[in-house]
């Protein structure tokens, strides 16, 4: 079945060592543009990566193409927990694939000012995550557990919302937990 992603993600290299560098770049600059936004040295990156400047530019020609890939990888990760997840009780696969929706809610933070919202790139990413979320949800409220008054956009909204208070983190996981709860079945 074609996903949303799927157009996006052709981009990524085959071989493997050319694959391998793709990925350390994508995680160095996750973890330089959580350190330092969007802004982030690239020479950072690569150094981070452990590849020279010219494999990150080989790979992201210009910072936003770097910018997206990371969003994009985010959402892929999201989806690849929805798989993860289709075997699970259904409570459970809810709550661990609105866990990881809530670690993507803080790397989409970093990022999405320095993205175009109207772009190809954001309207796939969204219905991937749509994609991604409305089974699990769906599966969950088949089988009772879940409130059958809410949608998957519905969801994601609401726990964006709360995963995006201004609170330490032990209070926004706490606030989490109880918006995540309420949508248990009663």
């Amino acid at each position: 079945m074609s996903t949303a992603l799927d157009t996006i993600t052709a981009k990524k290299p085959r071989r493997a060592d050319a694959l391998r560098n793709y990925e350390a770049l994508l995680a160095a600059a996750r973890e330089a543009f959580a350190a330092s936004g969007t802004d982030a040295s690239l020479e950072d990156v690569a150094r981070r990566a452990g590849v020279g400047i010219g494999t990150l530019y080989r790979n992201f020609p210009a910072r936003d193409d770097l910018i997206e890939a990371v969003y994009v990888s985010e959402i892929e990760a999201l989806a690849a927990v929805a798989d993860e997840v289709r075997n699970d009780a259904a409570w459970p696969a809810l709550t661990r694939w609105l866990d990881r929706f809530v670690d993507y809610i803080g790397t989409k933070r970093v990022l999405i000012e320095a993205m175009n919202r109207d772009s190809e790139v954001m309207a796939a990413c969204r219905t991937a995550m749509y994609e991604a979320g409305g089974p699990v949800l769906a599966r969950a409220q088949a089988e009772g557990v879940a409130r059958d008054d809410v949608d998957v956009i519905d969801v994601v909204r609401m726990v964006a919302g709360v995963a995006g208070v201004q609170a330490d983190p032990d209070q926004r996981r706490r606030l989490v937990d109880v918006a995540i709860d309420g949508l248990r079945a009663r």
